[in-house]
């Protein structure tokens, strides 16, 4: 995140950034996407379970606070996923599978823990009880079809360790329950209904009902792909580290427009380049409502302090190579946002971390400290972290705030001190960079 700060001057604009300015109109906002404002609420709290992608736990949450009559409960982490547990006012609950950051939801059935019976059978009939799968279906239904007489069905087992018993073990069980209490239902992948089993703490399990589909985690779909392309979840995480759509919004290398098409979505007005014609042509398919220019991150063809926002997944030599080395070109590349972005504007980067990265180390000076924390697998780890923003243009010598999101931690620094400031994101394999104090 890059959060200049303020200046009495105006910035200068092109005829081009003018009318980027105007967000695109033809797309339905958020709360169109949800139903408008609801009606009250005809029934009673229904418990729910949400899968997000590592990091984003704390995002989706925030999210979840833009809708009426939804609750936040817990919260935890089952091996391969963030899982956030929750509560949702009936009239809420089929608005609730417009969400844009989480990757499924799912109806809760039932929950237990290994405390209180650390067996595989015994736990499979404590989640799956008959008076429980009734109402879960009955919400199922609500969010987004009914399940027929004859329907098909599998189960998926997540559990954090094996001690007492296999996962094979549990999904068994709860095979077993289900057919016992479902007798018309069969056995098929895919299957008509997904049955979700996963211990999101130690010792604590929870069982739902999949309610969403595959449109929820890709966001529709992209009309091209392209090797390398971000998650549309993360993709909706970084956009919403920007700040509430205001002006433009920039991807610098866009690749396959994923975060061009998020910004759109939500309301930015959305422009971005990238130094391959191939992804330009991508982009512009996947982003219609977005301006794509081919373009170098290093050169940008914007004024300085144009620019409302900054955000994109620069290539730091894993998939796509740069030129002229990585160091020197993301002392370039990250001089050039600086430089571009106007006062009060944001940047947010997926990046590595600047521990784990040579080219990131050497961009990135050390200057103030921050407590960091991962978010995600391998997360909890604290260690402490010295840095500031890069040099040439000194964007970070006391103007400007900077965040590296990934498997990294946040830089930030204000213009009347070392002030760190706060960020979560992850995606994509990658943990989590936060800062919890400074």
């Amino acid at each position: 995140m890059l959060a200049v700060g303020t200046q009495a001057t105006q910035p200068t604009t092109t005829p081009l950034q003018a009318k980027l300015r105007k967000p695109s109109s033809n797309r339905p906002s958020p709360r169109a996407l949800r139903g408008g404002k609801p009606k009250a609420a005809t029934m009673g709290a229904t418990r729910l379970i949400a899968f997000a992608v590592p990091g984003l736990a704390a995002q989706f949450a925030a999210e979840l606070e833009s809708f009426p009559g939804v609750r936040v409960e817990d919260e935890g982490f089952d091996g391969r996923s963030d899982v956030v547990l929750f509560t949702a006012d009936g009239a809420t609950l089929r608005q609730l599978l417009a969400v844009r950051l989480a990757e499924d939801v799912l109806v809760e059935v039932g929950r237990t823990l290994r405390s209180e019976g650390d067996r595989a059978q015994w736990i499979a009939g404590r989640l799956w009880r008959p008076e429980r799968v009734r109402r879960a279906l009955t919400a199922r239904a609500q969010m987004s079809r009914p399940v027929r007489e004859r329907a098909t069905f599998r189960v998926i087992t997540r559990v954090l360790q094996e001690r007492s018993f296999q996962r094979t073990d549990l999904r068994r069980h709860v095979t077993t329950a289900i057919q016992r209490q479902q007798p018309q239902w069969r056995l098929a992948d895919p299957s008509d209904v997904e049955v979700w089993v996963v211990e999101y703490r130690p010792g604590k399990i929870i069982a739902g009902l999949r309610a969403s589909d595959i449109r929820m985690r890709q966001h529709d779909g992209r009309e091209v792909e392209r090797s390398g392309a971000l998650r549309p979840t993360v993709a909706a995480a970084m956009v919403r580290l920007a700040g509430k759509p205001a002006g433009l919004l920039l991807d610098p290398c866009c690749g396959s427009g994923t975060i061009l098409a998020e910004a759109t979505e939500v309301g930015w007005g959305a422009a971005g380049t990238d130094i391959d014609p191939d992804a330009v042509r991508i982009a512009r398919k996947n982003a219609p409502d977005a301006s794509v220019e081919q373009g170098d991150v290093r050169q940008l063809p914007f004024q300085e302090r144009s620019l409302d926002a900054c955000v994109s997944n620069l290539p730091f030599g894993r998939q796509y190579n740069v030129q002229g080395g990585m160091e020197r070109w993301l002392r370039a590349a990250l001089a050039e946002l600086g430089r571009v972005t106007r006062p009060g504007g944001r940047v947010v980067l997926l990046a590595p971390s600047p521990g784990s990265s040579a080219a990131v180390r050497g961009a990135v000076q050390q200057d103030g400290t921050a407590r960091c924390r991962g978010a995600g697998r391998g997360a909890f780890r604290r260690r402490t972290a010295r840095w500031s923003a890069p040099g040439p243009a000194r964007w970070a010598a006391g103007s400007n705030a900077f965040n590296w999101l990934g498997d990294a931690c946040a830089l930030a620094r204000t213009r009347k001190a070392s002030r760190w400031c706060q960020a979560t994101l992850g995606g994509g394999g990658q943990r989590a960079g936060q800062v919890v104090g400074g």
